[in-house]
């Protein structure tokens, strides 16, 4: 007779998905879409999606809510409702992280539309985010059999991991627990000493002397770190070898080409000598990463073609088959007959609502663009996380590909600018909702949720906040001005750039086809290039405190022992690791509400400055091996998750 302790051991192994045990067996059920959870789902929707938006616009990026809303969610209804389901608290999440990934998507787009002086209606706002954020689920539903399942322990969705580490955590108690909110509690505190009273800074860089325009620089933040541990070596190495190209080839060598140069060279609106590296990447590598995440994501869904087709197929005729013959809950998708009309009344409402001008081309571009970034964004955030998907990355394809066909087809001018971008907000916001929903089945699959009431609870989410996304950019807009010094917008502000670069001639093409064939060379060495894009299109600040978690877990495969020593300390040092990541992104979320009423909390100005952030983060390192390679026996024995 076996008890679970927490998840299966084969949780992190890549073994056919069918064959893993989920933390709830499939024949059992427990209270999951209850009306409890429907609610709290939907009030932390809208709490969420209101502090991500203003942060998005802000500063140009936003916060995972997922592990957060699942932290809240067992404090009401474990400690305050006393229910004790793992299930119910695993909804709330779900719900609550689609609507923060959907404000993700808006802010990134839609907000163009008021940078060139046009009001968009909050009907208007409401149905893109609603249908985009539809065709972001809806796509995702037959992928799950391939993406989820079938590549089970191949992609380790960090944030859909750490979740589910939680929720178990706060299930079962007992070390496991104590060592993911030991890492919950160091990762929140750390955030909120660095980022929120401003101790230290917690981005530090570095000019290398004698390479003009050189750089390298470190996020020293408790969820990079995380991240490196959990996606491992290899993926972190590829990482940092794009951003190494970006910040160590690319910028030095448009630095020294354009030393001598008096005029500012397009895009930038100033000479590149004056513009230094961080003007650089945003002026210039920004477009040759989005041309490599688009050649790389253009390659990994042709690699992927056969297996697209046959989870299509599998959904088609049922899922029956490939679970043995038996209607497991925890295979139990939307039905495909479902999904099919929803998406054909999508299109139908985008080619010929009024308040969408793209008519039926447009809306064909959308369902195709919306088909091809769902697959790649729910790939790329498999492997390094929803945090680092580069869903403006893929937007500026989009929109590159949408504005050349538009122009083509003679729908120029005002008129084709706001249909093209229309077109990318649609497809941005459905890649923003991929991204998170493939995260939140991730965790479902681990802890035995069912996959069909998860789908409806991300269109609840998806619904709730496209109800209140516009009131919520209208009442930002009102108070701060969209694109002003205080709100710069600056994904908007960059996709108004490149709709406004094609229809006029202007945009650099040189720059998008550099990333292009870069991405290729790499492929043509048999290496994935999507992290690799990846990597080059982030600043390098990202890839090289994930490589030091990657480091640590590549050293702990090296020098192991035995199989099973491993196993157990690559387990505690998940549970660790995942305790950082929702400490981190918990802290996040609580400042950027702090952000939005304008409570300043920082007094310290960085008085530790560099020196201190280093000093720091290094504790957090060997506070990551402690909990990994120097893991005591007695820990390791408790962290065994089957015991007899």
């Amino acid at each position: 007779m076996t008890k679970k302790k927490g998840l299966h051991p084969t949780a992190y192994e890549a073994i056919p998905g069918e064959e893993y045990q989920p933390y709830v067996a499939a024949e059992k059920v427990l209270p999951e879409f209850t009306l409890t959870s429907i609610i709290l789902g939907i009030l932390m929707a809208i709490v969420f999606g209101a502090a991500n938006a203003y942060l998005g616009l802000k500063v140009g990026m936003t916060v995972s809510a997922s592990v957060p809303a699942a932290v809240i969610s067992m404090g009401i209804i474990r400690g305050i409702l006393k229910r004790n389901s793992i299930l119910e608290n695993n909804m709330v999440q779900t719900i609550c992280s689609a609507g923060e990934s959907l404000a993700a998507g808006v802010i990134f787009t839609i907000p163009a539309l008021i940078i060139w002086g046009i009001q968009p209606s909050i009907f208007k706002m409401f149905l893109i985010a609603l249908l985009g954020g539809l065709i972001g689920v809806l796509f995702m539903i037959p992928l799950r059999r391939h993406l989820i399942v079938g590549e089970h322990g191949k992609l380790p969705y960090p944030e859909g991991t750490a979740c589910a580490e939680v929720l178990v955590a706060g299930e079962v108690g007992g070390t496991g627990a104590k060592t993911v909110f030991t890492g919950l509690f160091i990762g929140a505190l750390y955030k909120l000493l660095a980022d929120g009273f401003k101790l230290w800074p917690t981005e530090i860089e570095w000019s290398i002397p004698g390479l003009k325009g050189a750089a390298v620089g470190m996020d020293v933040l408790p969820a990079l770190l995380g991240v490196g541990f959990i996606i491992g070596p290899r993926i972190s190495a590829l990482m940092l070898a794009g951003g190494i190209m970006g910040w160590l080839v690319f910028i030095p060598l448009i630095a020294a080409l354009g030393e001598h140069l008096t005029v500012p060279f397009y895009p930038a609106s100033q000479p590149i000598s004056e513009l230094g590296y961080w003007g650089i990447w945003n002026y210039y590598i920004r477009y040759i990463g989005a041309g490599a995440v688009a050649l790389g994501g253009v390659v990994s869904l042709l690699k992927s073609i056969p297996t697209i087709w046959s989870s299509f197929k599998g959904a088609v005729v049922g899922f029956t088959e490939s679970t043995g013959g038996k209607n497991l809950r925890t295979f139990d998708d939307m039905p495909i007959k479902w999904v099919i009309g929803l998406l054909i009344i999508v299109f139908l409402l985008i080619a010929f609502i009024p308040q969408l001008p793209v008519g039926p081309l447009g809306a064909f571009f959308v369902l195709v663009f919306g088909f091809f970034f769902v697959t790649v964004s729910s790939r790329i955030v498999g492997i390094v996380g929803s945090s680092s998907n580069p869903a403006s990355g893929m937007t500026i394809a989009t929109l590159l590909f949408t504005t050349i066909l538009f122009k083509a087809f003679g729908w120029t001018g005002e008129s084709g600018m706001i249909a093209a971008l229309s077109v990318g907000a649609l497809v941005c916001i459905a890649i923003a909702i991929a991204g998170d929903t493939s995260q939140d089945l991730k965790t479902g699959f681990l802890v035995g949720a069912t996959p069909r009431k998860q789908q409806y609870g991300e269109i609840i989410g998806v619904l709730v906040s496209a109800l209140v996304i516009g009131f919520t950019l209208i009442l930002l807009h009102e108070a701060y001005t969209i694109g002003s010094k205080e709100l710069a917008a600056p994904q908007a502000t960059l996709m108004s750039l490149v709709v406004e670069g094609v229809m006029k001639g202007t945009l650099p093409w040189a720059l998008v086809l550099t990333g292009v064939f870069t991405a290729l060379i790499v492929e043509l060495f048999g290496i994935g290039s999507l992290p690799f894009a990846v990597g080059l299109y982030l600043p390098i600040h990202l890839s090289t405190p994930i490589i030091i978690g990657g480091i640590i877990r590549g050293l702990l495969n090296k020098f192991s022992a035995n199989d099973s020593i491993f196993k157990s300390k690559r387990e505690t040092g998940i549970l660790y690791a995942s305790g950082l990541i929702a400490g981190d992104a918990l802290l996040g979320v609580i400042l950027a509400i702090f952000a939005y009423f304008n409570v300043n909390l920082g007094f310290g100005n960085n008085i530790f400055g560099k020196l201190g952030g280093i000093i720091f983060f290094a504790l957090l390192v060997i506070s990551m091996m402690m909990y990994s390679w120097w893991a005591k026996e007695e820990d390791i024995d408790q962290n065994t998750n089957i015991s007899a």
